[in-house]
């Protein structure tokens, strides 16, 4: 048998190899139970979307531990950054993952490798662009984010730089999670996640204080940690554990292609960019009212809020390819007990999660080395939102399902809705008639307005949901009379 013959022999084994993982797939996704389905898809997706907040989290807690606020606003201000990089990686990330969940519901996986494909070469693109405009306008950006102070935009410049070098990583990497969580295999996601955190804690201590990096250091091992989840995550896609293929051949020469997964990723690019946007507000209305104490407050209170939020967008984005693929499939039944039970399951989860944060406010404040003032206005802060976190899934759940299934318009106005239409005018107005008390109180108000603007396009979906059931319906009788 010649070269030839084994080469196409080892294609086609390889082929069946990835139909049959499709198969059971597909088969595991529109018939396994729901809470079971929910409950095993969306803990790995909120321990990954957990890590990710980590990253941040980690680094200001190990930096707080040098006892100066300045350092710790310097950290802090930089949150807009990374949620500039998220705001990029999520628009390519989530776009492509709603798509492939979709396009794998009508198995039609060649269609989902040219998406995931494209959208993971035009993230490269992004994050080269990223990284090479903070380089070039990084004094003048930093002190748009909120460090003006000359010392504090001394640290943020230590950090930022390490920040924007793992750009294009992090751009990629959000978008092979969100296909594998689109797929399915949101425990291979969170594998490449959790080696990523695992690294970033050994090494934040290490350079910080063992090689006396200082605020650097733990920029270095935010930096180091992408790669690895970079790397990690590539291997999944590359050794074949993934349905969906990563190939050149693949990328789209079509601008349809992009244009469909940025415009169904659009709505995560509102949320992330008015979440950059709402921390430079935030920074500067904390600096006006409390100076950098404040800021320092807000910067770790922002953080913990983030990790709150984590587990919200987590299991959202393990209830998101269960809507995808049972959506595309006409199973409308699996659809709506999939809402529900996701609902109910991350408001529980949101509420324990609250409760533990106001009843521990102060300890969780005192872990970041905060000084007195700083750790007295963090505990007020914090103890106020945690009177509408139970609030957050509703919100982010409409927006999600309806980007899911393609409603892009519904779902850009949901996204933009709790920090566009609510948080930025609260930022704006009320530290300006209750001063510091007024920033303190923004997070909560635009919480709660948001979760009464959603009640409406949550009806208009289940509405929605039963009008094209009924129209299935129809049809399956009408094709029954036909054949008969």
């Amino acid at each position: 048998m010649n070269k030839e013959s084994l080469t196409e022999e080892k294609i086609v084994a390889q082929e069946r190899g990835v139909a049959e993982r499709e198969h059971k797939q597909f088969v595991k996704m529109t018939q396994t139970s729901m809470p079971r389905l929910i409950i095993s898809l969306g803990i790995p997706t909120t321990l990954s979307m957990m890590v990710t907040s980590l990253y941040n989290l980690a680094d200001t807690a190990f930096v707080s531990m040098i006892g100066n606020d300045q350092v710790t606003a310097a950290v802090s201000n930089l949150l807009a950054l990374m949620s500039i990089i998220q705001a990029i990686g999520f628009t390519f990330g989530m776009g492509s993952g709603s798509i492939v969940s979709r396009l794998l519901g009508k198995r039609d996986r060649e269609g989902a490798d040219r998406v995931a494909s494209s959208a993971f070469f035009v993230s490269l693109l992004s994050g080269v662009l990223i990284m090479a405009l903070g380089f070039i306008f990084l004094t003048p950006f930093l002190q748009l984010l909120g460090s003006r102070q000359e010392q504090v935009l001394f640290y943020s410049k230590e950090y930022a730089r390490y920040i924007l070098l793992a750009a294009p990583f992090m751009c990629m990497s959000f978008v092979m999670n969100n296909v594998l969580r689109a797929e399915g295999k949101a425990v291979l996601s969170m594998i490449g996640l959790i080696a990523g955190a695992v690294v970033n804690v050994v090494l934040d201590p290490l350079l910080i204080f063992v090689a006396n990096l200082g605020v650097a250091g733990a920029a270095i091992a935010t930096c180091v940690s992408q790669f690895v989840s970079f790397l990690i995550l590539l291997f999944m896609f590359l050794s074949g554990k993934s349905i969906v293929r990563l190939k050149i051949r693949s990328i789209s020469c079509k601008l349809s292609v992009y244009g469909d997964v940025v415009a169904t990723g659009f709505p995560s690019f509102c949320r992330q960019i008015l979440a950059s946007l709402c921390t430079v507000f935030l920074n500067n209305a904390a600096y006006l009212h409390g100076g950098e104490a404040a800021q320092a407050a807000f910067g770790v209170v922002q953080k913990v809020f983030m990790l709150a939020f984590s587990l919200s967008l987590g299991i959202g984005q393990g209830y998101q390819p269960v809507v995808g693929y049972n959506y595309s499939s006409k199973r409308f039944d699996r659809v709506r007990s999939a809402y529900l039970f996701t609902l109910g399951f991350s408001t529980s989860i949101m509420i324990v999660f609250a409760s533990v944060c106001a009843i521990f406010a102060p300890q969780i404040m005192q872990m970041f080395s905060l000084s007195a003032e700083a750790t007295a206005i963090g505990t007020l802060t914090l103890r106020l939102q945690c009177i509408c976190m139970p609030l957050l899934p509703l919100n982010f759940m409409a927006s999600v399902t309806y980007q899911v299934v393609g409603s892009r318009a519904i779902a850009a106005v949901l996204s933009v809705s709790r920090q566009g239409l609510f948080y930025i005018p609260a930022v704006l107005i009320l530290p300006n008639i209750l001063q510091l008390f007024g920033v303190q109180c923004c997070q909560a108000l635009s919480d709660l307005f948001a979760f009464f603007f959603a009640i409406p396009f949550t009806v208009l979906f289940f509405r929605q949901v039963e009008k094209c059931e009924r129209e299935y319906e129809q049809e399956k009788r009408v094709e029954h009379v036909c054949v008969e």
